[in-house]
């Protein structure tokens, strides 16, 4: 076994693993295990593509502090790669964020500015404009991981390449959340460029516009949810949506039921967004007349769900529990 020089090494190459208790109808169905990467999600990928394109570019130089509007996991792979490389780090993040990630990122040396998640793209307060204006004002890097092509080259590099040769090609559909758009677009261009046949299906939570989008071409307003990390009120400039072929909308009560019964059955814990692909893939394996395999992302670990998905009390309090 490999010995590493340091933790940005261990992104990347992680396992999968077949759901094997769970009815998956006449399909296989793999999670690819990014919840295993050293900051416990895929996003550290994204990350350290991010980063170091920046530093390639001259954008991002010794000293200068680094921005980001996250949901929590890119903020949390990009202080993993600050705190290796030195910069200082802002991560400005909406205020339904799960306590643990706030938590953690502050623990990581990140320093946290929490603002209204009841306001939409154009509004001061919205986590990305407000990003954006902070990095203007003070001179700082604006990572921007909704229109920043090294967030798509990460996965059309690594993940794509890594799911290809762990199904040794033998794949008829993948399963995907759109939350900067990196994973479909990156991921999903390299498994078409592969086999053009392969089912792109986007996993949405219900109060996005991107399920109506896809299915019907209709344009809606955005509604609200509490999955965390997933859906949009807005199409990020690195989304290709066209390339999705079909979509589901996942109620948060699904995709918390989804991700509380892979625990309990498959020993695989979570957070609330992979609930919702699985919630998905489980969906459209069940559909199908014929055997397929079919890969969905086990996108983040569970462990910062602990105060809300893993919660009882909190799932009670808002009807999400299984009567």
């Amino acid at each position: 076994m490999k010995v590493y020089q340091n933790v940005l090494e261990m992104i990347g190459n992680t396992p999968m693993v077949k759901v094997s208790t769970i009815d998956t109808g006449p399909c296989e169905l793999y999670l690819k295990m990014e919840l295993m990467n050293p900051g416990g999600s895929i996003k550290d990928r994204i990350a350290v593509s991010m980063i170091e394109a920046a530093e390639r570019e001259g954008k991002l130089k010794p000293g200068m502090t680094i921005i980001e509007a996250t949901a929590g996991n890119t903020g949390l792979g990009l202080a993993l790669v600050a705190a290796s490389k030195g910069y200082p780090l802002k991560i400005v993040m909406p205020d339904k964020m799960s306590s643990e990630k706030v938590n953690n990122l502050r623990a990581m040396g990140a320093e946290v500015v929490q603002t209204r998640s009841d306001v939409q793209k154009g509004h001061p307060e919205y986590y990305q404009d407000m990003a954006a204006r902070l990095a203007q004002e003070h001179g700082y890097f604006y990572v921007n991981q909704f229109a920043n092509p090294a967030n798509v080259a990460a996965h059309y590099n690594t993940t794509g390449p890594e799911i290809w040769e762990q199904m040794e090609g033998k794949l008829d559909a993948f399963v995907c959340g759109v939350g900067s758009g990196g994973t479909l677009s990156g991921i999903g261009r390299f498994l078409r460029e592969k086999n053009s046949d392969v089912d792109l299906v986007l996993a949405d939570p219900e109060g996005s516009i991107l399920e109506p989008l896809v299915n019907r071409n209709e344009t809606v307003d955005a509604g609200s949810w509490l999955v965390e990390g997933i859906g949009e009120d807005f199409i990020p400039d690195i989304c290709e949506i066209d390339l999705a072929s079909s979509a589901y909308a996942i109620s948060d009560k699904e995709a918390f039921a989804t991700a509380r019964e892979l625990l309990v059955k498959e020993g695989v814990m979570v957070g609330s967004s992979s609930g919702t692909l699985i919630a998905a893939a489980l969906r459209y394996c069940r559909e199908q007349t014929t055997p397929k395999r079919v890969v969905t992302l086990a996108c983040d670990t569970g462990n910062r769900y602990l105060s809300k998905l893993y919660n009882d009390e909190w799932m009670n309090e808002r009807g999400l529990l299984e009567k």
